[in-house]
């Protein structure tokens, strides 16, 4: 058989942590290969091992049937081996050509020979039917074009094996169908693909075959044709989940109206937005990417400026220019991008999760650590936290525990508003069985929520009205018994019902 990846009793530890037990399986040369698992399964550090992030670990990776450990990530670029980021880093400042080239631009002398940069950018752009210019500096440029401008940069280093770690969260469906096209292209010339995503509908459009990982563990690889959906999954977990969010209990909407949104408006991003939100209600919030759902959260919760409007909070009308203000006023926001806007990097997962409430925990002016550690490891194990310790920095956690850390922060504060945006965006279906699950004990226990999300049968199965953005407003309102992925999206891209 001919591989061009083996992994071979590949173990990685981290203090107190096994990320990596023992796993061993190869990829085959030309292939598309799937990588599956939980949050917190080994993926992303499987990843690294082969693509020189962690340099010291137990056992061998092959690379076309040799051994390689390989010390950093330019060591792995100079062998082929390159990676397509989840979040992608690209220099605004830059030229499309410059960011492509970043590192290893063309000389003539001392000097860089921006010819030559630009042709071969074009090159490779044209190769892969990209419209960007290779001079086109990187303003405005959108999130399917910088997956592409990523992907341009590992052909440049003539990859022979590419990594693609979650491609597609923050893609339109435009966008994703366009990737897809090029990964399946890049097959058809012999190149290597390594897929990790927890979107299982590309795993069975894609791939050839999928490795799942476990807690560390190798659960196996299959041919993809031959395994179901539901055995996957269950793999996957170890236990049956849903794929699809569903209600499991009673609704709880009341008649009171906690929150109420009359003619905000911030030109050139939203008018007129109006909505209520009841008590006990799951609101959604649809809308394709560039709807302005997110910037009308930020508004509402006072991250952002508005420069008309009124928000109504409990019956009282409330002036909110800040996020201490929407705290003050029990409103929490859990953010799209959690890496950036979620956590603070280096600090613990007691530390984050105390942030947004700190007074809560003090003592004659001083924070009582051991007050603060007991509300950590209250949440950590109410959500189901993994590694389930206070001390871990959050930083080195999955995309879902870190996940989990963020809501756990807001959950602190005891707000009995809460907006989630894309709060299952980049996690496993096991993990967004849990946040389902969490979402309904939340309105059971008396409290509001808004739910922003792309996925739609996750604003059908978890809603109990949805409203709909294109462009900036409110095109429609649509409730519970109403709901199909059909009528959603009419509205969002159209403004109207079909």
């Amino acid at each position: 058989m001919d591989f061009a990846i083996e992994f071979q009793h590949v173990t990685k530890t981290f203090p107190g942590v096994v990320a990596l037990d023992d796993v061993s399986f190869a990829v085959r040369r030309g292939e598309v290969h799937a990588l599956v698992g939980e949050n917190g399964a080994g993926k992303s550090t499987l990843l690294n091992i082969l693509h020189g992030g962690y340099s010291e670990y137990a056992g061998t990776v092959k690379l076309n049937g040799t051994p390689v450990q390989f010390r950093n990530p330019h060591d792995a670029i100079h062998a082929g081996v390159s990676k397509v980021h989840q979040e992608i880093s690209l220099v605004p400042n830059l030229t499309v050509a410059q960011n492509i080239f970043l590192g290893y631009e063309p000389r003539m002398g001392p000097l860089v020979d921006f010819h030559k940069m630009n042709r071969d950018a074009e090159n490779i752009l044209k190769r892969l039917r990209s419209p960007l210019r290779p001079d086109g500096l990187m303003v405005g440029v959108s999130a399917g074009e910088m997956q592409m401008i990523s992907v341009a940069k590992a052909l440049f280093h003539d990859a022979q094996v590419i990594s693609l770690d979650e491609p597609t969260s923050s893609l339109s469906s435009a966008e994703t169908d366009a990737l897809m096209s090029i990964v399946r292209e890049l097959k058809e010339h012999g190149i290597t693909i390594f897929y990790v995503s927890h979107r299982l509908d590309e795993v069975f459009d894609l791939s050839d075959r999928v490795t799942i990982l476990r807690d560390g563990k190798l659960v196996g690889s299959y041919e993809t044709s031959e395994i179901s959906r539901a055995e996957l999954i269950r793999k996957m977990v170890g236990r049956d989940v849903s794929t699809f969010a569903t209600r499991k209990q009673p609704r709880r909407v009341q008649p009171e109206v906690v929150l109420e949104v009359e003619d905000l408006s911030s030109p050139g991003l939203f008018e007129d937005i109006r909505f209520s939100l009841h008590k006990g209600e799951i609101l959604g919030f649809a809308g394709l990417v560039g709807a302005k759902r997110t910037d009308v959260m930020r508004a509402v919760f006072g991250a952002d400026p508005v420069v008309s409007g009124k928000v109504t909070v409990h019956g009282k009308v409330a002036r909110i220019t800040s996020p201490m203000d929407a705290l003050e006023r029990g409103i929490g926001l859990v953010p799209e991008n959690r890496k950036t806007e979620g956590f603070v990097r280096y600090l613990t997962n007691e530390a984050n999760i105390s942030l947004t409430c700190l007074r809560r925990f003090q003592r004659l002016g001083f924070v009582d650590r051991s007050l603060r550690r007991s509300n950590a490891d209250t949440y950590i194990q109410r959500l189901n936290v993994n590694p389930p310790r206070s001390d871990f920095p959050t930083e080195n956690m999955s995309g879902g525990n870190q996940q989990k850390v963020v809501v756990a922060k807001w959950l602190s504060t005891q707000a009995d508003i809460l907006i989630l945006d894309e709060p299952t965006k980049g996690i496993d279906v096991g993990a967004k069985a849990e946040m389902y699950a969490l979402l309904e004990d939340l309105v059971a226990a008396g409290k509001s929520i808004i739910l922003v999300s792309s996925e739609l049968p996750e604003l059908i199965g978890l809603c109990d009205r949805a409203v709909v953005m294109k462009e900036g407003r409110i095109v429609a309102e649509v409730s519970a018994d109403e709901m199909s992925e059909e009528l959603l999206l009419n509205y969002a891209m159209e403004g109207v019902a079909s």
